[in-house]
């Protein structure tokens, strides 16, 4: 969304070669802004253009000069010192001196040889950081990382911060054979992944955690995973439970055969303790709920607005073209009644349309910084359809928490079902059933681990509920500082450029009056 054009005529027009060259050729001298808004039709009749040189173009010399001071491109609203919020959204407050600061750039994509995978190549990025948080050690260091490192930490960050709403990370693309569409895909990769850990690095939890200290400072290649005890492989296999239910293919966890028939039981014991069918989730909270349907109520209307904020851009942008053509139009216009007048009202009117053409012009690169503005602050909206995907992905870990429970506690009563049957016919036979007494041991070694996996799985869950509830409470003070910054943003540079705007056509309208006057 928002990838329109914010450069102006970048489409050549229809009735030139060349219109936008032709344009951005045009030596617009400044004045002094207050004597170009003040200044009369006598005034400019009265200059004397011969005692200005400009270099060489046909246009030129049937442009009156005016004043371009105000047409310089810049921000109505100062916003000139931006940050980027938790949310990866342009924030206009100033950062305090003594606050804490995280900054990544990515630069320098180099292809390297993939020794190990037969001579392949890949792409890695030099990613230098500056910060002064506590948890790294150093203010100022830089690595080399490749894509494969950033799907890494991703993965890690969505198994050990559950509940949060993480920035997604860039999908991965297929590249072009051609080397020029392959450049362009790297630079394209190169701002997304700077623009990804940037949004990191503004999480008031990610930013601080060991995952993203090692991405960012610890050389080589990423350490593996932790192991963890048999309840706790046993939870997080069970996590990935609900895809493996609903059909979809799934890594297995690392663990060995075990775990995997561990899933596999699981698997089975739902399908039978729930006859075949998706188990229920059951959410008791109820304010968790009303703000969930609200914000499915909110990401519904923020598509609809992002929508319309595309189709405000595209006709910005066309208006702003049209207007640059119009006034290159006029300049033909100007030069031919120049060269062919021969009344001093064949002169006037010259002359008149030269103005237009200025204003046009004028009003065409208004039009243009414009329409930068708008997507500058606009292009929030589509920010935080960004941040819904993750906000969703939160909720499915508060869901697939909750259907884990759920597993375990239905592998649970089956265990317990198992054992007492086993019971009552192992001990039928005097002295035991060796084999029997045998299973039944394991299936109590098998209850006792599942049973701490259920325990390790509800605290898992509340947990996520938690994180949920702070995430919320973050979004929900971000959203409202980031709409009113934004509205605030959008609506100055409306105003101020249509103001510039008004003033140039303004300009004209004086200075055609006489003109205009004499015609009745």
């Amino acid at each position: 969304m928002m990838a329109y054009e914010n450069g102006g005529f970048e489409e050549e027009a229809h009735l030139y070669a060349s219109p936008h060259e032709d344009m951005e050729s045009l030596v617009l001298h400044d004045d002094d802004t207050n004597n170009n808004l003040s200044k009369s039709n006598g005034g400019a009749q009265g200059r004397d253009d011969n005692q200005r040189h400009y270099p060489h173009n046909s246009f030129n010399s049937f442009l009156e000069p005016p004043s371009y001071a105000e047409a310089v491109f810049r921000s109505f609203d100062g916003d000139h010192a931006k940050q980027i919020n938790s949310h990866g959204v342009a924030s206009t407050s100033m950062p305090s001196s003594n606050s804490n600061y995280l900054k990544i750039s990515v630069t320098d994509p180099r292809e390297e040889e993939d020794l190990v995978a037969g001579g392949n190549t890949y792409v890695t990025y030099l990613i230098t950081t500056w910060t002064n948080l506590p948890e790294f050690n150093g203010t100022e260091f830089s690595l080399r990382r490749r894509f494969k490192d950033i799907v890494t930490l991703s993965d890690r960050l969505s198994d050990s911060y559950r509940g949060f709403f993480i920035p997604m990370r860039p999908d991965k693309s297929v590249v072009g054979k051609q080397v020029t569409q392959k450049q362009e895909f790297v630079e394209q990769r190169r701002m997304a992944l700077e623009k990804y850990l940037k949004k990191l690095a503004a999480h008031p939890v990610i930013r601080r955690s060991e995952e993203l200290r090692v991405f960012l400072q610890v050389q080589g290649k990423l350490p593996l995973m932790k192991t963890t005890n048999m309840a706790s492989r046993m939870v997080d296999g069970a996590v990935k439970l609900p895809k493996q239910l609903f059909g979809e293919s799934v890594e297995s966890a690392k663990g060995g055969g075990d775990l995997l028939r561990i899933f596999k039981e699981l698997r089975q014991s739902v399908t039978y303790g729930w006859g075949a069918t998706k188990p229920p989730l059951v959410e008791e909270d109820k304010e968790f709920m009303e703000k969930k349907m609200k914000l499915q109520e909110f990401e519904l209307a923020l598509g609809n607005v992002s929508l319309q904020a595309e189709s405000l851009v595209k006709a910005q942008q066309d208006i702003g073209e049209t207007m640059g053509q119009l006034g290159l139009a006029f300049v033909k216009l100007t030069q031919f009644e120049t060269n062919e007048a021969m009344f001093n009202s064949q002169k006037a009117r010259a002359r008149d349309m030269k103005n237009v053409s200025t204003s046009a012009v004028k009003t065409s690169r208004l039009y243009r910084e414009l329409n930068a503005q708008t997507i500058k602050h606009l292009d929030k909206l589509h920010d935080y359809l960004g941040v819904m995907l993750d906000v969703n992905n939160a909720y499915s870990d508060r869901s697939n928490a909750l259907l884990t429970i759920q597993t375990l506690v239905s592998e649970v009563s089956a265990l317990n079902s198992r054992i007492e049957k086993l019971e009552a016919v192992a001990f039928k036979v005097f002295g035991g059933d060796s084999s029997r007494i045998q299973k039944l041991e394991e299936l109590k070694e098998t209850m006792k681990v599942t049973n701490e996996a259920k325990n390790q799985a509800v605290r898992e869950y509340e947990h996520i509920k938690e994180n949920n509830k702070i995430e919320l409470e973050r979004l929900d003070k971000e959203r409202r500082e980031d709409f009113i910054g934004m509205m605030k943003g959008f609506v100055v540079n409306q105003v101020g450029y249509a103001e510039k705007m008004s003033s140039a056509w303004e300009i004209v309208a004086n200075e055609t009056s006489g003109y205009a006057e004499r015609c009745r």
